[in-house]
């Protein structure tokens, strides 16, 4: 696969990763910053490192499966391996300032943080 191929897999799972929402907030993986590494080779191999919004999230177990299982079914992906970590913890102060908006958490709050208002 050339350098362009690889970067246009890697576009690809990106977009698709962008399809995968946390159940419990309504924001892609992607846009939560859920995925902490992606990595795409000339072969087609993906390896993906992401994160849950807390350790005892109830889809902690069923997640990273599920976005395996996505990114298996894209044409031209040899293989996928996906990797739960929970370094560093993932925080509200992650999100992008899009999608704070988009859980309206982009107000003043006063003595309280955006963080008080999530699980």
């Amino acid at each position: 696969m050339t350098q362009e191929e690889t970067n246009q897999l890697k576009e690809t799972v990106i977009g698709v990763l962008k399809t995968i929402y946390d159940p419990e907030i309504p924001v892609d993986i992607w846009t939560l910053h859920l995925v902490y590494g992606l990595d795409v080779d000339e072969e087609g191999n993906v390896k993906i490192v992401m994160t849950v919004t807390a350790p005892n999230c109830p889809v902690a177990e069923v997640l990273p499966g599920a976005v395996k299982e996505r990114i298996q079914a894209i044409m031209g992906v040899k293989n996928v391996e996906v990797e739960l970590t929970f370094e560093p913890a993932w925080s509200i102060d992650m999100l992008s300032d899009e999608a704070k908006a988009e859980l309206g958490l982009d107000g003043d709050y006063g003595q309280y943080s955006a963080a008080d208002f999530m699980y």
